[in-house]
């Protein structure tokens, strides 16, 4: 494995001295989505690592439902991040393509102040109200006594969450996919590491079950934050990072914030959707649903997320092309990366549906939390092949600074068609957790279907950044 990382290291080093706005886009595509696709799967072992561990503790019910709300709450995070990541790598791709490099590597920097701001205010928030967040979530009040501690802390660790997005955005849209693949990476071990030493005891160090699994993924995470600092600062690529850039620069601030905005919003209408989803399920089902129900979107995220991943790669290759007017490379971009995604997600959904049983038995022993989460990963795969495309127009959007139009997508979506749609089949229809189950992959098949048609409109072409 070691000779086989290291091997596709020196290949994908050459990444950001190739220029992906002439050759072969197969090769851009290649370039970029391998790295990209490693990276998004080593963000989505995060969560299953720590629910394997804790999937096998004495009271895993109540330990799995923890760790899945807290994911769930931590969407929001994310969706943060990835927002400011997006316009962050949009305008760092953009510049890269008109050769202004300077410009590239301030805009970096200012976001991460930006990012660091936002972040202080959430994670006080996060740790202080932690319970009563898990209680509106549809936590059972056992539940919370039981992990309340692992929310604690992994809020307050969240600014390496932040942080681990934006700066791997950073060198994404710098076309240096490559680091970012290797920080999480290393994030990831260090997890592996310390979760099974901290949950389970070892040594001289004492057994502290959920929570050690926090404290595991906040130090993993760290880890990789450091990692990524120090190429950013003395790293030999393409943006050279110094110490003045971190000087507020508020008529940069304005435009990454005038650009992140929408694209904040859209990932944060749909995390809002997911945890509306993850309280109907709570508060219909009980521990057992709700944890089920984590368990798939956990293992439902391990595969989606490295298609993520590939489709990131649209993102620096439509912002570079439009920064080069190379408006037809950009077109060509998103058709063969939408065809690669949609192959590989019609596999995986084939992998999820005829295996559910036994990817769902691995983290837990539980039979109930078993029976409900092969029903709702069976479900939910069904719109795989929509979710490729999709995701791939989003990011296509996204790249070329169009952040409006995905997010107004996703407020129809989600807002107005899922949540009702969902809120409908659960209670109308008493129909229970399977009527979440269902509402994902219609809502998800509908949004993409909104984007080709607002993606062949061709607005995203003509946007200034």
């Amino acid at each position: 494995m070691i000779i086989m990382f290291k091997s596709l290291s020196k290949v994908l080093e050459k990444a950001e001295s190739f220029d992906f706005t002439r050759g072969s886009i197969r090769k851009g595509i290649l370039i970029l989505s391998i790295p990209m696709v490693l990276e998004m799967a080593m963000e989505s072992v995060f969560a299953l690592v720590d629910l394997y561990f804790v999937g096998h503790l004495k009271e895993s019910n109540h330990a799995i439902q923890i760790v899945g709300l807290t994911e769930s709450v931590f969407a929001i995070i994310y969706s943060i991040a990835i927002g400011i990541s997006i316009a962050t790598t949009a305008i760092v791709a953009r510049r890269i393509g008109e050769k202004e490099n300077t410009q590239a590597a301030k805009s970096g920097v200012q976001a991460i102040v930006i990012a660091i701001g936002i972040n202080l205010v959430i994670s006080i928030l996060g740790f202080v109200y932690a319970r009563e967040i898990l209680l509106l979530m549809g936590a059972s009040e056992a539940s919370v006594d039981y992990g309340v501690l692992y929310t604690k802390i992994m809020m307050a660790g969240s600014v390496f969450v932040m942080l681990i997005f934006l700066i791997n955005g950073i060198f994404r849209g710098a076309g240096n996919a490559i680091i970012a693949m290797k920080s999480l990476w290393i994030a990831n071990i260090s997890n592996i590491i310390l979760c099974p030493v901290l949950i389970n005891g070892f040594w001289f160090i004492p057994a502290m079950g959920v929570t050690g699994a926090a404290i595991a993924t906040t130090i993993g995470r760290g880890i990789g934050v450091v990692y990524q600092c120090y190429f950013l600062f003395y790293g030999r690529g393409i943006l050279k990072i110094k110490w003045n850039y971190f000087v507020p620069d508020y008529s940069l601030i304005q435009s990454i914030l005038k650009l992140a905005t929408p694209g904040v919003l859209q990932y944060v209408i749909a995390s809002c959707s997911w945890i509306f989803l993850a309280n109907l399920v709570a508060t219909t089902g009980g521990d057992y649903a709700s944890s089920g129900y984590q368990t798939a979107i956990r293992i439902m995220m391990f595969f989606v997320l490295p298609a993520w991943g590939l489709s990131n790669a649209v993102a620096t290759l439509v912002g570079q092309n439009l920064g080069a007017d190379e408006i037809g490379r950009a077109e060509k971009a998103v058709y063969k990366t939408a065809k690669y995604n949609m192959i590989f997600m019609g596999s995986i959904m084939i992998v999820c549906f005829c295996s559910a049983h036994y990817l769902i038995s691995f983290f837990t022993n539980d039979e109930i939390i078993i029976r409900i989460a092969v029903n709702a990963l069976q479900i939910m795969s069904v719109g795989f092949i929509f979710y490729g495309l999709g995701m791939v127009l989003n990011n296509a959007f996204n790249g070329a600074g169009d952040t409006w139009t995905p997010t107004w997508i996703n407020v129809f979506g989600f807002w107005i068609f899922q949540i009702p749609f969902a809120y409908l089949l659960v209670h109308y229809y008493e129909m229970g957790p399977t009527g979440v189950f269902i509402a994902i992959p219609v809502a998800e098949t509908l949004i993409t279907l909104l984007s080709l048609m607002m993606y062949r409109r061709g607005n995203w072409k003509r946007v200034l950044v």
